[in-house]
């Protein structure tokens, strides 16, 4: 679907210079002398290098409508995560350095989003949330009382945290998988 270059917003997922690239920020200028045009900040889906670039209002672009779908996590395989399709039951394998850091959070059944551009795997979001068990964590230090007086506790998947003072060893809390930060304590 082709659209106008002033037509772009925080995003859309263009086809340019022959890559993929989503639109991260734009900002409409119409300068006093000359047209006006579009300054749009790209990430490249596949590499994640980043690009400015001024689009005027009559360049068209291939705006780009990816696929997505549920996928639900099976096991890890040395370097590999292994997905189920939810509805074709066919297997995806995605390395380990395509997810990310947050591949920690993965736990058996999960399901996960996988964005798909000609069923190529191109992006993947986890649940915003997950509720992890605290391995350790360290004591509470008697008499302090800072406002913000948060401690270092390591999660069951060796992911350190940093959680208030009343969270002890044991207990299960929820997780942002998207900043790695403590939310509330787990029901």
């Amino acid at each position: 679907m082709k659209i106008n270059g002033n037509e772009i917003r925080p995003g859309n997922v263009i086809e340019h210079n022959g890559g993929l690239w989503a639109a991260v920020k734009t900002n409409s200028v119409k300068p006093g002398k000359g047209g006006a045009y579009n300054q749009v900040e790209l990430k490249n889906l596949i590499d994640g290098t980043k690009l400015n670039e001024r689009f005027r209002a009559a360049a068209t672009v291939e705006k780009v409508r990816l696929e997505q779908k549920d996928f639900q996590f099976l096991y890890e395989q040395g370097d590999a995560l292994v997905f189920m399709d939810s509805e074709t039951y066919e297997q995806l394998e995605l390395q380990k350095d395509f997810v990310g850091d947050r591949s920690a959070f993965l736990q058996d059944g999960m399901t996960v989003t996988v964005e798909l551009y000609e069923d190529k795997p191109i992006g993947i979001s986890l649940p915003d949330q997950v509720a992890l068990k605290i391995s350790e964590a360290d004591p509470v230090v008697k008499g302090q009382t800072a406002a913000s007086s948060y401690k270092p506790a390591v999660l069951e998947n060796g992911i350190r945290v940093m959680v208030p003072p009343f969270i002890a060893s044991g207990e299960r809390i929820l997780v942002d998988t998207n900043d790695i930060t403590y939310i509330r304590r787990a029901e």
